[in-house]
């Protein structure tokens, strides 16, 4: 009995201390995901310097979605904010602003209690998905939608740079909630040019492949499911996004999960290498 005592003793202790690494390890990623995404973009260079960057590169987006004959963005969002009330963009407005954080860090702990088979390699693969966007977000600054008609104090584009009025509506600013990064301290310390890839895209899909396995109900299954592709249409009705955005995001999830995947087999093996007898 004392035995057994010691040993459930031993077992708890050792999964503390492992919940305590994984806290640390999820801050550690994050405060640097923090820190480089709002290093750069809005935050940097001389006034108008970083805006006529990130406008730029917002038209060679809107150059290649036309090409394509895809730049519907302007009128989706049109189409919707013209149904009643607005379609209710307030609650659009607070699910791009929450349902990111919350959703994905409420998989990852699911994943961490219930399947920790696999946790390892998911939770790599969101760690090097979120960094991996950080080079996106260093190296092309992006004016999103809801900015392109905007003052250059306000983040637009500066004046001698404008070509056309594109129509969107900035929905966090016509249609607050209850907080919103577009106004206040939060905007000027967010990266409003952080906008390729999607990392919300990015991050609901990964929730959903996380999540699926582990519901059993077929609704439950359901919601999973809708999840990224509502994100997907949020960002485009809230004008937070190009639909190209959401494509990329999808694809550095791809990417991550090789690379997340790798990392999980090295420290396995090393794990499970055989230990030479001592001579």
């Amino acid at each position: 009995m004392t035995d057994q005592v010691a040993d459930t003793s031993t077992t708890g202790q050792t999964r503390k201390r492992r919940v305590w690494r994984e806290i640390l390890y999820i801050l550690a990623v994050y405060a640097v995901y923090s820190t480089v995404r709002n290093k750069f973009g809005s935050a940097g260079g001389e006034p108008g310097h970083a805006n006529g960057i990130a406008y730029n590169h917002a038209l060679d987006i809107i150059d290649f979605e036309r090409h394509l004959g895809s730049f519907f963005e302007q009128a989706v969002q049109s189409w919707y904010l013209d149904l009643p009330a607005h379609g209710f963009i307030q609650i659009w407005n607070i699910f791009y602003g929450t349902a990111h954080f919350v959703v994905t860090a409420a998989a990852l702990a699911w994943l961490f209690l219930r399947d920790p088979e696999r946790y390892p390699r998911w939770r790599n693969t969101l760690a090097c998905t979120t960094l991996l966007a950080l080079v996106g977000f260093a190296a092309f600054s992006l004016m999103p939608p809801r900015l392109l008609d905007k003052p250059v104090s306000e983040f637009g584009p500066p004046p001698a740079q404008v070509q056309e009025h594109f129509g969107f509506v900035d929905t966090l600013q016509e249609y607050p909630t209850f907080w919103s990064f577009d106004s206040g301290g939060l905007k000027k310390l967010s990266n409003q040019y952080a906008a390729m890839p999607s990392l919300h895209t990015g991050w609901a899909l990964w929730s959903a492949l996380v999540l699926y396995p582990l519901v059993r109900r077929r609704w439950a299954k359901g919601l999973v499911v809708l999840h990224p592709v509502a994100t997907v249409f949020c960002i485009v009705v809230t004008a937070n996004h190009y639909w190209t955005d959401a494509a990329v995001g999808m694809a550095v999830l791809g990417l991550g999960y090789v690379i997340g995947c790798r990392i999980a087999d090295f420290w396995d093996r090393r794990h499970h290498a055989p230990v030479a007898p001592s001579v």
